[in-house]
């Protein structure tokens, strides 16, 4: 009696029948194709043993269901696209979704070599140097005058050039006065620092750096160079916002009271000859005293003020020393200390 040679799976005879090993294990063509077999994407059906199958993107197909979802042309031995999930061939892709290219007008192809910029599309091969009609494929180019330029078409005819070294500006400079350097020829006129991205200032035509420009032109504060050992700015040039006082210019913190040393930038002040000083000050230290009130005519706020003799009154203080009647204007007599009105020199 033989041997048994039977399906691993359903158990009957392979004797005299087709079989497929699987790990050493035959099974019979319907155990296999229920087993093994994978099912196709498109028509849900299992692709047999003895039928082509296709696999893209994890997916498999029967050879005739692989095919474009447009045109349903087999796809087998076609270049194709996905587009969605679904296979287009190159042809419809290129009808529906490809973009036109800007020099020859035609199609550009998927797979094929392109060049996108600025929301245009070039075949790799149409898109050239204008100056020098090379193509410039992947090299570096520059936009100018409405066409496209190889870095050496451009630098040699239409580049600005540096108004310090005469040679050509490609990428990011500087413009002083209308014209354009390099960062690096943007300089100090005294000391050849780089001036680009740093504060500077001008005098004429030529820039320099803050630090020269306050040693070589800026005005000096009067406060500084009169009260050196005194003042924290010791000689700093005045390069920002200042003070103006009889003609000449201080730092804020220099313009101070004579007195008591307060800041008087911004601060109602009057002076005593040259040196200024703050109402508080003046007020003590010179300011006549009002007959009526005692305190100091400053000149501020209610600043008029009467004259008589040797005496002064501001103007709300100059009354009646009996009724307090305003003598403004009036005419008034006086009496020993005091000043009447017409009216209370008559009563006596």
């Amino acid at each position: 009696m033989s041997d048994r040679f039977d399906c691993k799976n359903c158990h009957e005879s392979l004797y005299g029948r087709k079989y497929i090993q699987v790990e050493d294990n035959p099974h019979c063509i319907p155990c296999y194709d229920h087993l093994y077999a994978n099912t196709c994407q498109e028509c849900k059906e299992i692709i047999t043993h003895n039928s082509k199958e296709l696999f893209y993107n994890d997916r498999y197909y029967h050879e005739h269901c692989f095919r474009c979802v447009r045109c349903t042309r087999s796809l087998a031995d076609e270049p194709f696209t996905s587009q969605d999930d679904a296979l287009v061939c190159s042809e419809c892709y290129s009808n529906e979704f490809s973009s036109k290219c800007v020099v020859c007008d035609k199609k550009v192809m998927p797979g094929s070599k392109m060049l996108e910029y600025s929301g245009s599309t070039w075949h790799e091969d149409c898109f050239v140097c204008h100056g020098c009609e090379k193509p410039i494929g992947a090299e570096a180019f520059i936009p100018a005058e409405n066409n496209y330029y190889c870095v050496p078409c451009y630098e040699g005819r239409l580049a600005p050039r540096c108004s310090h070294c005469n040679k050509a500006l490609t990428k990011g400079g500087v413009t002083y006065r209308d014209e354009v350097w390099h960062k690096e020829c943007f300089v100090c006129t005294g000391c050849k620092t780089t001036l680009a991205g740093q504060p500077f200032t001008s005098e004429g035509e030529n820039p320099y750096c803050v630090k020269c420009f306050s040693s070589l032109y800026a005005k000096k504060c009067a406060g500084c160079n009169t009260a050196a050992l005194k003042c924290v700015f010791d000689l700093q040039a005045l390069t920002k916002g200042g003070v103006t006082y009889r003609d000449e210019v201080w730092h804020k913190e220099c313009f101070v009271c004579t007195g008591c040393k307060t800041t008087l930038a911004g601060q109602p002040f009057t002076s005593e000859g040259e040196n200024p000083y703050c109402v508080k000050c003046f007020s003590s230290l010179y300011a006549k005293k009002c007959a009526g009130c005692n305190t100091a005519i400053t000149g501020f706020g209610d600043g008029k003020y009467i004259s008589f003799e040797e005496r002064q009154w501001h103007q709300p203080c100059f009354k009646c020393s009996r009724c307090s009647v305003s003598l403004v204007g009036s005419g008034f007599f006086p009496d020993r200390d005091q000043i009447l009105c017409t009216d209370c020199n008559n009563d006596d």
